[in-house]
């Protein structure tokens, strides 16, 4: 697999699994290896630095990421920092993060948590050497509509072009060997 598209909220009505699932599906008309995996389908356990690296969930998650060369990450941003079912599937599966490049998809309450993915951004650079997509796509409430026979939806056509042009970007680095 070269791209995964990765929906890391838990919430059952999440904005960043529908920017992620519009990434994906627009990796697919672009005919890469793609895959996407929601962190809903998987019941990891909390970190505990221990035990839990053993969990039969935290094995199936690392094949996946370690068949990654690109990663795309939905993330919902809740008090000013991306949610804790993401950053605790961090600590699961540290070392599959190393050069891995990695680009997000963050939805958020209000326009003014736009940097809060940066420290996570920089932990995987500094302890994973992964390499950041610049382009990251960040979207609020008023960016989304209901329809009612599709459900939630991207109503944003400024949010759908930031998802094609992280798509475009995550394609020409699909393929580069990252040793760092």
């Amino acid at each position: 697999m070269a791209i995964l598209t990765l929906s890391t909220s838990l919430n059952p009505e999440s904005r960043s699994r529908v920017l992620t699932q519009q990434a994906y599906r627009r990796l697919e008309e672009l005919d890469e290896t793609v895959r996407f995996v929601d962190l809903q389908d998987h019941t990891l356990p909390l970190c505990d630095g221990e035990d839990s690296y053993d969990h039969p969930e935290v094995a199936i998650m690392n094949g996946i990421l370690a068949d990654a060369n690109v990663i795309l990450m939905g993330v919902a941003i809740y008090n000013f920092d991306i949610n804790a079912a993401a950053k605790n599937l961090v600590e699961l599966t540290g070392k599959r993060w190393e050069n891995k490049v990695v680009g997000f998809l963050c939805a958020a309450g209000g326009r003014s948590s736009y940097m809060s993915v940066m420290s996570f951004a920089n932990s995987l650079m500094l302890d994973f050497r992964s390499l950041i997509l610049p382009r990251f796509v960040y979207a609020v409430y008023e960016d989304f509509s209901e329809h009612p026979e599709k459900g939630l939806m991207i109503s944003s056509k400024d949010i759908s072009n930031r998802i094609d042009n992280l798509c475009q970007v995550a394609v020409q680095f699909s393929n580069l060997p990252l040793k760092m």
